[in-house]
């Protein structure tokens, strides 16, 4: 008795967001945009998970952390 051969799924190849659609402005003063790129205790999601580009990537970085300066996004969340 032989085994079927396994079906090999490849995943799905992540675009970029930012590169994709040229309207959307990453921006520090546009809290909710930035919101979508940190998690619920307000670390920032890594490229390999948000599928951004390299570039797009760094500017996203600079842009949490000048929000986060300012007070419109949370460093971190408090614990319960």
């Amino acid at each position: 008795m032989s085994k079927p051969p396994k079906r090999r799924s490849f995943p799905r190849s992540k675009v970029c967001r930012f590169c994709a659609d040229s309207s959307l402005k990453m921006d520090y003063k546009e809290p909710n945009i930035l919101r979508v790129f940190i998690t619920e205790r307000g670390k920032i999601i890594p490229r390999r998970i948000s599928g951004n580009c390299a570039k797009h990537q760094r500017q996203l970085t600079t842009a949490i952390k000048r929000a986060r300066n300012i007070a419109l996004l949370p460093f971190t969340v408090p614990r319960r």
